[in-house]
C-alpha cells in the first residue's frame, strides 16, 4: 500500500508513476492466445475438447457441450429459495433501469427538404462469457442478459468453463431467459463464439468479463465480431471525509480488493486521522475475512491511501479515470459533478460500490483501466445498432447536389460527381 501527501513537492510525479504500474498482464498472454485460437478455427469442437482437458482438467464429448434446458431447470431449482428471489429482485431492477435507455427512433426534414433520420435494430446473435474461476457469478449473467433481451437480441450464446455451472448461474440464465449455453471457457469459448465450433455457432458481438487471456483472445477477434470493452483488474476511488465510520471505508475498499490480487483500492481523504483508522480497521477486517488472501495482495500491491483537501478530489478522479468511485461526504454532489471520467459514481455514505454490483439496477459491467476516458459501462444500446435513413425528393436534391459536385471534383472522385450530374439539371 502506498501514501501519497499532495502537498508533497514529488506527488505528481510519484502518483502518475503508480497509476501507469502494470496490474495483471503475465507476459506469455498473447502467444498462447493466437495458439488457441488458431487450433480451434482449424480444428473446431476437437480443439475445444481438448483444451478443456489440458485447461479444465475436464474430459468432454461433442454432445457434453451443449447444458441442457432440463439440466438449466434442475439446477435452478438447486438454487436456494432466497438466493433465487435475490436473483428475480435483481433483475427487475436492472429491467426497470434499461428499459429507459433504450434510444427511440426519429428523424426530421431540413430546410432543404431532406428526410434524415435514423432507427434502431437489435443484433441478431449475442455471445455472453460468464467467469468460473474464483467464484460463482450471477450477477454477471443479469448484467450482461437482461440488457440484452431488453434491446431484442433473439440469441444469446452464454459461454462458462465447466466448473462455473453453480445453481446460481443457472437460475440467473434461467431468469434472463438464456437457454443456449456452452461448458467452454478461456481463448477457446471466446473463439468459438467468434468463428463458430461445431454445434457452436458464431455470434455478432461478444460480451462480459474474462482474465487476461480471455481479454486479450477478445482483443484478437474484434473485426470478426464486436466486444463490449477488454476489462482490466477491478477498481474503486473512495473519497470520504473524517465523518464516515472507518469500518464502513475499510470495507468499500476491501470489497474490489478481493475481486482479484490485480484489483485496485485508491482511498482520498482530508483527515490523516481517519485514514489512518481506516487502515487499522482494514488490517482487522482482513484477519477474518475469507476473501483475505486476495484482498490482502490486492492492497498491499495496489492500494493507496491519498491526502489531500477534497475540493482537489475531482481532478484526481479524473486522473485515475476509475471503473468505480464513492463521494462518502455531506454532500456528494457537489463533488461529483465536476467529474468527467468514471464508470460509475455513487453518492453519499448509504451507497457503497457494492450496492451497485447486485441490485441497484444499473450496471456493473464498466470501463477499466482509464477507458473511461472514452467509455461508458454496458447498456441496451450495446445490443443495438443505429441505421440513418435518407430521403431527397427532385427539390431537395438539387438543393444539395452542386456542392456534393464540387466535393467529389475536389477529391478525384469521377464516378461520385456523375451520379449526382446525371439527375440535375442545372438550368433549371
Amino acid at each position: 500500500m502506498r501514501r501519497f501527501d499532495v502537498s508533497a513537492p514529488d506527488f505528481e510525479t510519484a502518483f502518475a508513476a503508480f497509476l501507469a504500474e502494470p496490474r495483471g498482464s503475465p507476459a506469455d498472454v498473447e502467444g498462447a492466445v493466437v495458439r488457441v485460437i488458431d487450433a480451434v478455427r482449424a480444428e473446431g469442437v476437437a480443439a475445444l475438447i481438448r483444451f478443456s482437458r489440458e485447461f479444465d482438467q475436464v474430459e468432454l464429448g461433442e454432445t457434453d457441450l451443449r447444458v441442457s434446458e432440463a439440466e438449466i431447470a434442475a439446477g435452478a431449482a438447486a438454487c436456494p429459495a432466497q438466493l433465487r428471489e435475490a436473483i428475480a429482485f435483481a433483475a427487475r431492477r436492472i429491467g426497470a433501469y434499461h428499459r429507459r435507455l433504450v434510444p427511440a427512433d426519429g428523424g426530421f426534414t431540413d430546410a432543404e427538404g431532406v428526410a434524415l433520420g435514423w432507427r434502431w435494430t437489435p443484433l441478431d446473435a449475442v455471445g455472453l462469457y460468464v467467469p468460473g474461476g474464483r467464484a460463482a457469478y450471477p450477477s454477471t449473467v443479469l448484467m450482461n442478459a437482461v440488457p440484452a433481451r431488453i434491446a431484442g437480441v433473439s440469441r444469446i450464446a452464454m459461454v462458462t468453463p465447466p466448473g462455473g455451472l453453480k445453481p446460481a448461474v443457472l437460475a440467473a440464465a434461467l431468469e434472463a431467459g438464456v437457454t443456449e449455453i456452452w461448458r467452454v471457457g478461456g481463448a477457446q469459448a471466446v473463439a468459438a463464439l467468434a468463428y463458430g465450433a461445431g454445434p457452436i455457432r458464431p455470434v455478432d458481438k461478444i460480451v462480459g468479463p474474462g482474465n487476461a487471456y480471455v481479454t486479450a483472445a477478445k482483443r484478437r477477434v474484434y473485426g470478426a465480431v464486436g466486444i463490449d470493452s477488454l476489462a482490466g483488474p477491478s477498481e474503486v476511488v473512495v473519497v470520504a471525509d473524517g465523518d464516515n465510520d472507518p469500518a464502513w471505508i475499510a470495507a468499500d475498499l476491501l470489497a474490489q480488493a478481493e475481486h482479484d490480487p490485480d484489483a485496485q483500492s485508491i482511498l482520498i481523504t482530508d483527515d490523516a486521522a481517519f485514514a489512518e483508522a481506516v487502515l487499522s480497521a482494514i488490517a482487522s477486517t482482513l484477519e477474518t475475512l475469507p476473501t483475505g488472501r486476495d484482498a490482502a495482495a490486492s492492497w498491499r500491491d495496489h492500494g493507496a491511501v491519498v491526502l489531500a483537501p477534497l475540493d482537489r478530489a475531482p481532478a484526481l478522479v479524473d486522473q485515475i479515470a476509475p471503473e468505480h468511485v464513492e463521494f462518502a461526504t455531506e454532500q456528494p454532489e457537489r463533488l461529483a459533478d465536476r467529474v468527467r471520467h468514471a464508470g460509475a459514481i455513487f453518492l453519499g455514505r448509504h451507497t457503497p460500490e457494492a450496492i451497485g454490483d447486485y441490485v441497484a439496477g444499473s450496471n456493473h459491467v464498466l470501463p477499466t483501466s482509464r477507458a473511461a476516458r472514452f467509455s461508458s459501462g454496458l447498456s441496451t444500446i450495446d445490443f443495438l445498432k443505429r441505421t440513418s435513413t435518407l430521403k431527397c425528393d427532385p427539390g431537395a436534391f438539387r438543393a444539395l447536389a452542386p456542392a456534393g459536385m464540387t466535393l467529389a471534383e475536389a477529391e478525384g472522385l469521377a464516378a461520385h460527381g456523375l451520379s449526382m450530374s446525371l439527375r440535375i439539371n442545372l438550368d433549371h
